[in-house]
């Protein structure tokens, strides 16, 4: 005899919480909510993608003072 209990755990749209997507950053990776980004001539970047975004559209070269 089945049960008319449901468990909330197996229910997916019962879950909320789950992360937002934001968008997509000029590296193609995704955003999400509350990720640290930055703002370059109107392209967004995540924070963690800025070196390797200015290296490569911004021409920056990353060296050390000698």
């Amino acid at each position: 005899m089945p049960y008319p209990i449901e468990n909330p755990m197996v229910l997916d749209h019962l879950w909320d919480d789950a992360e937002k997507v934001w968008g997509v950053d000029a590296m193609g990776d995704e955003i999400m909510e509350g990720d640290p980004i930055v703002e370059i001539d109107g392209e967004v970047v995540l924070r963690s993608n800025l070196e390797d975004y200015l290296a490569e559209y911004q021409n920056a070269k990353f060296t050390y003072a000698t």
